[in-house]
C-alpha cells in the first residue's frame, strides 16, 4: 500500500468525529466536494472503503485503523507545534485528550485529575461517559487515547495497567426495607430495583447471588449523582457507591440490603501505545488520584461495572 496522505487521514478523522462530509467541510473550511477527492484518493490507496456513506457516516471495519493513526498523528503533531510556538501568544493550538470514563469513576475519584488538567496550557481534555464493557471498543474504533475499563486485556495498540477497585454496597432506605421483609431477609421479586439504564447488570449479581430474577418494578435513572438520590428517596434498592453513600451509610439514612454482600469493581487504564507527553502525564495524573482513592487493586476475579456507572 502506498505511503498515506497526512491530509486525507485527518480528513478521515473529521468525518468521523463531525458524522457528514458537509459538516467536516464546513469544520475544515473547504468544500464538500473536496472532502469527497480526498476520501476517495485515500480509499484507494487503501484498496477498502473506509466511510460508510450513512447518517452519520461511520467508518467501515478498514477505517477504524486509519482513523487511529489518524488520531495518534494529530496528537503528535500538536504536540510538536505547541513545543514549538511555546511562548508565542499568536499560536492557537490545542492538544486535544479523548477519554472515556464510567458514570461513577467521573462523579468521584477522577476529580483530582480535573484539578490537574485545569493547570495545563492549551490542553482540552474530552470526555465521553460510556458503560466500561464498551471504552474498550472506542479504543480500538480509534475514538478515544485513554480508557477507564473492566477490560484487562490490552486493545491492540494500547497498555493496560490495575488501577484499583470501586466498592458498591447493595442499600435502600430503611422503610423500604421494613415494607419488603421476608422471614430475616428481604422478598427479591417485590422490592423494587434502580438500574443505571439498560446495560446495568450490577444488581443483577445481586438477585443471581439470592436465586432471584428482576422485580417487576424496576426504575431506570441514568445519571451517577441522581442514582444515589433515588435510593436515598427510597424509589427503589440498589448498588450504593461507597465513595458517595458512607455519610448515608454512617447515619443510616440508607442501610445494606440484609444479607447481601458488597461487590467490588476492578478498573484498568488502558491508553495508546504512543510517544507522547501530554498522554503520559494524564496517565500519571490518573494513577495518582487512584492510589489515593481506591481500594487496592487484589487478585480475585473482579465484578463487571456498572453501566455508565
Amino acid at each position: 500500500m502506498p505511503a498515506l496522505d497526512p491530509t486525507q487521514l485527518e480528513t478521515l478523522v473529521v468525518i468521523a468525529e463531525e458524522g457528514t462530509f458537509d459538516a467536516a467541510a464546513r469544520r475544515l473550511h473547504i468544500t464538500p466536494s473536496a472532502v469527497s477527492q480526498r476520501i476517495r484518493a485515500l480509499e484507494r490507496a487503501a484498496g477498502q472503503v473506509l466511510v460508510r456513506r450513512t447518517t452519520p457516516c461511520t467508518p467501515t471495519e478498514a477505517g477504524e485503523p486509519l482513523i487511529r493513526h489518524g488520531r495518534q498523528l494529530r496528537l503528535l503533531l500538536d504536540e510538536a507545534t505547541a513545543t514549538l510556538n511555546a511562548g508565542d501568544s499568536s499560536d492557537d493550538t490545542v492538544v486535544d485528550l479523548s477519554i472515556v470514563v464510567n458514570a461513577d469513576t467521573l462523579a468521584t475519584w477522577f476529580r483530582p485529575v480535573l484539578d490537574e488538567v485545569a493547570t495545563w496550557d492549551r490542553t482540552a481534555l474530552r470526555i465521553t461517559v460510556e458503560d466500561q464493557g464498551y471504552s474498550a471498543d472506542a479504543l480500538r474504533r480509534g475514538e478515544v487515547l485513554a480508557a477507564v475499563t473492566s477490560e484487562p486485556r490490552p486493545v491492540q495498540g494500547c497498555t493496560a495497567e490495575p488501577l484499583g477497585r470501586l466498592r458498591y454496597t447493595p442499600g435502600a432506605t430503611p422503610a423500604l426495607i421494613e415494607r419488603h421483609r421476608k422471614g430475616r431477609g428481604i422478598d427479591w421479586g417485590a422490592i423494587p430495583m434502580i438500574v443505571y439504564n439498560e446495560k446495568d447488570h450490577l444488581q443483577d449479581e445481586v438477585l443471581a447471588a439470592h436465586g432471584a430474577t428482576r422485580p417487576p418494578v424496576v426504575h431506570r435513572v441514568p445519571s451517577s449523582h441522581d442514582f444515589h438520590e433515588a435510593i436515598r428517596r427510597g424509589l427503589g434498592w440498589g448498588m450504593l457507591l461507597d465513595a458517595q453513600a458512607e455519610a448515608d451509610l454512617e447515619s443510616r439514612t440508607t442501610i445494606p440490603l440484609p444479607g447481601a454482600k458488597p461487590i467490588d469493581v476492578q478498573l484498568f487504564w488502558q491508553r495508546w501505545r504512543l510517544d507522547s507527553i501530554a498522554l503520559d502525564d494524564l496517565s500519571e495524573a490518573v494513577r495518582r488520584a487512584a492510589r489515593d482513592q481506591l481500594r487496592p487493586t487484589r487478585g480475585r476475579r473482579a465484578a463487571q461495572p456498572r453501566s455508565g456507572g
